[in-house]
């Protein structure tokens, strides 16, 4: 700000608090040249949410201090701050073989969101929830990663994610959607071979093509509740 325009400020601010205002010449050009000193790199208002009357009025009225020039710099340095935390630097159109041009820009970008001369730039970001209405339908159509030829050369290599893919196929429970209470695998993994050695500790890991009967009624279940919520 200029002289003239920490001079509005000034008269503004002592409109609101009287405490300000200064009647001696020589206390007011003082005062003027402190405010200016502070406030010269301080603009008066930008088009991105900052006003320094604004600013002087909130203070006014949440302190019962007066107002000082450090206040309201401490102000605007702040919104700077803030302002840069929620800007992402733009790809610069600058020759990236030519650093010193693509750094000036991106400087440059900065130095003017920073000023309020620029609205921060911010990530692309998801602009809907999980439950995005008509999701389902649109990853229907877009169908499986996994052609189905490839699918079955695999199925030998995976059997028991193609045994749980061809009950639910055929309307059967996902037995791989509850945990095993046998073997204690958790949801999502296929049931291990559990052997009781003599002395009563469980042998074996290996992964087993089927599941449990006891995961597999526990899925039953799990499948017939749903259906009656329905």
């Amino acid at each position: 700000m200029n002289h003239r325009e920490v001079a509005a400020v000034l008269t503004y601010a002592g409109r609101l608090d009287p405490r300000l205002i200064r009647t001696e010449p020589g206390e007011a050009d003082n005062q003027l040249d402190t405010w200016h000193e502070l406030l010269d790199d301080v603009p008066m208002a930008t088009g991105q949410g900052w006003d320094v009357r604004e600013i002087v009025r909130k203070r006014i009225v949440s302190s019962p201090y007066p107002v000082l020039p450090a206040d309201v710099a401490r102000e605007w340095q702040a919104h700077r701050r803030e302002r840069l935390a929620r800007h992402t630097d733009p790809t610069p159109r600058a020759d990236p073989d030519n650093p010193e041009a693509w750094r000036a820009e991106l400087l440059a970008a900065r130095d003017a969101v920073a000023a309020g001369q620029a609205a921060p730039s911010a990530h692309r970001g998801i602009t809907a929830g999980r439950h995005r209405p008509g999701l389902k339908d649109q990853l229907a159509a877009v169908g499986s990663y996994i052609p189905p030829a490839v699918r079955a050369e695999l199925a030998p290599y995976r059997p028991a994610r193609a045994a749980r893919e061809a009950a639910i196929a055929a309307g059967g429970p996902d037995v791989l959607g509850v945990p095993c209470d046998w073997c204690h695998a958790p949801e999502g993994e296929p049931c291990r071979r559990r052997r009781i050695s003599l002395d009563g500790t469980a042998r074996g890991n290996a992964p087993r093509a089927t599941a449990h009967p006891g995961r597999i009624d526990r899925a039953l279940a799990a499948q017939a509740q749903q259906a009656s919520a329905a």
